[in-house]
């Protein structure tokens, strides 16, 4: 889930979910589902499991092979199961507020997962508590299984009420919904967060927030939801239609740039290539007399291969990383990340002391652990730092389930390039041209979502 947030530390995207239906033993499948998609989340793990219309939920704080690794756990058994790992942006992190959400309904027992951020939350949420509703967790996800509970009041089929309570959602969403007979799953009417559907044997049906962790489940992927999508899984059986009669595009750019797994396709688009064609343009943009390329592990890196490649600077590993300390970016405290930041990466000294550096990273929140690293490259003798940064800066929030700090804490919004550039600590700073984004995106079927960029947001806040 890319260049990690001991790197940017201020920076998070929502969550990953993970659905196996028609697969025997279901609940092992999304464990290894979930697992590949370990880098959307690491707070907290859950998984929903059943059959002929019977739910069990596990679930807890921690990582996958916490959750789900004790020999005292006892897996829920069935052959549809919904998984979900899970960074806050909405909802702290607590118990209440853990995936999937489960909940007793008029027509019997339901868990739901979801990623992303609706923007009306706060207005739906007001609603429903004026006519009595009662809120175990502060999450959008436990608001959306309220609203579908609320419908099958009217609607006795779950993707009737389902798709009632789609028309009220605004904001980024994709969820997963199981009664434990069947699986009724959505993606936004804009596509702000990937989703796609994939092929498990014969007739298993797989369901993942990234294709990396469908394959990596053993399945093959089959293609992407589309925005405005509905799919329906019930009786062996697969149907989808539009709930919307004017579906939009608006796929979140992060997503290329830092947020999904290297090996994933999303909406037609290599995240690999994507970062290898970021650092073509980059270094089409700007090219400085510089001895050696370097990237920051680790969606620095595919970024660095290409401006090398097109700048004729030579290509060098001049930072390791500590493979056995934790994604810092999921850590929930500045402090927390702050400490990892120490243990997570180290200096070849020996290949870049005295040389003149084009330093390769994705973004900039707000420099602090950037400052560090370009600190710590000038203790181990870099004689000058050029950064590159391979996306256009952070100047706005986001409120489509991206955890990017307000405005007022957003470097890039109250300072100039050359004020940032002395922040840092580097020789020249250089940021991709926003009007450049789509040249390293050429594949991508969908419009981008540049609003924490360009302040255009597709739709407007309303919290």
């Amino acid at each position: 889930m890319r260049t990690e947030e001991y790197i940017k530390e201020e920076i998070g995207e929502e969550c990953g979910v993970f659905v196996a239906a028609n697969v025997a033993d279901a609940a092992s499948t999304v464990v290894c589902g979930l697992t590949h998609l370990q880098h959307r989340g690491q707070e907290s793990a859950g998984i929903a499991a059943g059959c002929d219309g019977k739910l069990k939920c596990v679930k807890g704080l921690g990582l996958v092979s916490e959750v789900f690794g004790g020999e005292d756990v006892i897996m829920p058994v069935g052959d549809i199961a919904v998984g979900h790992v899970r960074y806050s942006t909405s909802g702290g992190n607590n118990l209440a507020n853990v995936q999937p959400i489960c909940v007793n309904t008029l027509r019997g027992r339901l868990a739901l997962a979801h990623n992303g951020n609706l923007s009306n939350a706060r207005l739906l949420r007001r609603q429903l508590e004026d006519s009595g509703a009662i809120f175990q967790g502060t999450a959008d996800t436990e608001l959306i299984a309220c609203l579908i509970a609320r419908a099958q009041v009217k609607y006795a089929e779950l993707d009737k009420a389902v798709e009632h309570v789609l028309s009220l959602l605004e904001g980024a969403f994709c969820i997963a919904v199981t009664d434990g007979r069947e699986v009724v799953a959505a993606r936004d009417t804009y596509g702000f967060r990937p989703f796609c559907i994939g092929q498990l044997n014969s007739c298993g049906v797989l369901l993942s927030s990234e294709s990396c962790a469908i394959e990596g489940a053993g399945g093959k992927v089959i293609r992407d939801i589309d925005p405005g999508e509905l799919v329906i899984i019930r009786d062996g059986k697969v149907e989808s239609r539009s709930y919307c009669s004017a579906a939009k595009g608006a796929a979140c750019a992060f997503e290329y740039i830092y947020f999904a797994r290297p090996d994933s396709v999303i909406d037609g688009q290599s995240v690999y290539h994507s970062r290898y064609l970021a650092g073509v343009t980059l270094a089409k943009q700007f090219t400085p007399d510089a001895d050696a390329v370097v990237g920051v592990p680790d969606s620095g890196l595919p970024a660095a291969e290409g401006y090398a490649a097109q700048s004729g600077i030579p290509y060098c590993n001049g930072l390791v990383k500590n493979r056995y300390i934790g994604r810092t970016f999921i850590q929930p405290t500045q402090d927390m990340r702050e400490g990892a930041v120490r243990l997570k990466l180290s200096p070849l000294k020996n290949e870049i002391e005295g040389k003149r550096l084009v330093l390769v990273d994705d973004s900039i929140v707000r420099g602090t652990t950037m400052r560090r690293i370009i600190a710590m490259l000038r203790r181990a003798g870099v004689k000058e730092i050029h950064l590159a940064i391979t996306s256009p800066p952070f100047r706005y929030a986001c409120y489509y389930g991206t955890d990017v700090p307000d405005e007022s804490q957003l470097p890039a919004n109250r300072y100039t390039v050359e004020q940032m550039r002395d922040m840092l600590g580097a020789d020249s700073l250089t940021f991709l041209d926003v009007n450049r984004l789509e040249e390293t995106i050429p594949c991508c079927s969908r419009a981008l979502c540049k609003a924490c960029f360009d302040g255009c947001y597709p739709i407007p806040p309303k919290n």
